[in-house]
């Protein structure tokens, strides 16, 4: 059987490549508007991080994700993306790699 090809990503944060499913895409819209887009199919410019609290919170520090948007994040965006990141790896620590 044929095995199909796995979408890769790089992060933003440790220029790492890992696959599209371990990552979290963070999209800015035509609008301006920046959110968490869970399914990774939002239209807007993106940007993929590693599903690491360690990575979100030195984009936090540094502010990376301000550089590769074009755009100034509050502290509730990063700290909502780190409750996130956090409750995902929780998740898949449980129960598995499927949602």
């Amino acid at each position: 059987m044929k095995q199909r090809k796995i979408p890769m990503r790089k992060c933003v944060v440790s220029n790492e490549m890992k696959p599209k499913k371990e990552m979290i895409r963070i999209v800015r819209s035509k609008e301006g508007e920046i959110s968490i887009d869970p399914t990774g199919k939002m239209p807007g410019r993106g940007a993929y991080l590693s599903m690491e609290p360690e990575v979100v919170q030195k984009s936090w520090d540094q502010k990376i994700l301000d550089r590769v948007l074009n755009d100034t994040l509050t502290d509730d965006f990063y700290q909502e993306l780190l409750d996130y990141v956090s409750h995902q790896k929780a998740r898949r620590e449980l129960f598995g790699n499927g949602k």
